[in-house]
């Protein structure tokens, strides 16, 4: 059991990997990813020009059992939330944010992405 927990976190690490050049291509700066503060794991914080980015990565080979954009839960985007508001306090930080999520459908190298920017709002 364990070595299939560990096998899921690589193959996500890596997932988040791939997502991060993708944004990257699209203009987007990397900052760090897996930022895990009390309550929670911020997949990727990144910049979209002054504005400060937190985007949580759903990847799913396929579509068959809903889209990965669906996962996230009124609850999931409260935990997301918390966990940025602790980073930011943290670093002392005080530029725009919002909150995106990318889903990502396949396998590598053959992947769709769904880029939601704004996904949810913080307050």
């Amino acid at each position: 059991m364990a070595n299939n927990a560990h096998t899921a976190r690589a193959r996500g690490t890596a997932i988040e990997q791939i997502a991060a050049q993708w944004l990257c291509q699209q203009g987007l700066t990397l900052v760090t990813q897996n930022h895990y503060v009390k309550g929670g794991e911020l997949d990727l914080i990144m910049r979209d020009g002054d504005i400060l980015v937190f985007v949580e990565v759903k990847h799913r080979t396929t579509a068959r059992y809903g889209h990965p954009l669906e996962t996230i839960t009124y609850q999931k985007q409260q935990r997301l939330v918390r966990a940025a508001k602790l980073y930011i306090a943290r670093g002392g930080l005080s530029s725009p944010c919002r909150f995106d999520i990318l889903g990502i459908i396949g396998k590598p190298p053959d992947l769709d992405y769904h880029w939601a920017k704004a996904a949810f709002d913080a307050f």
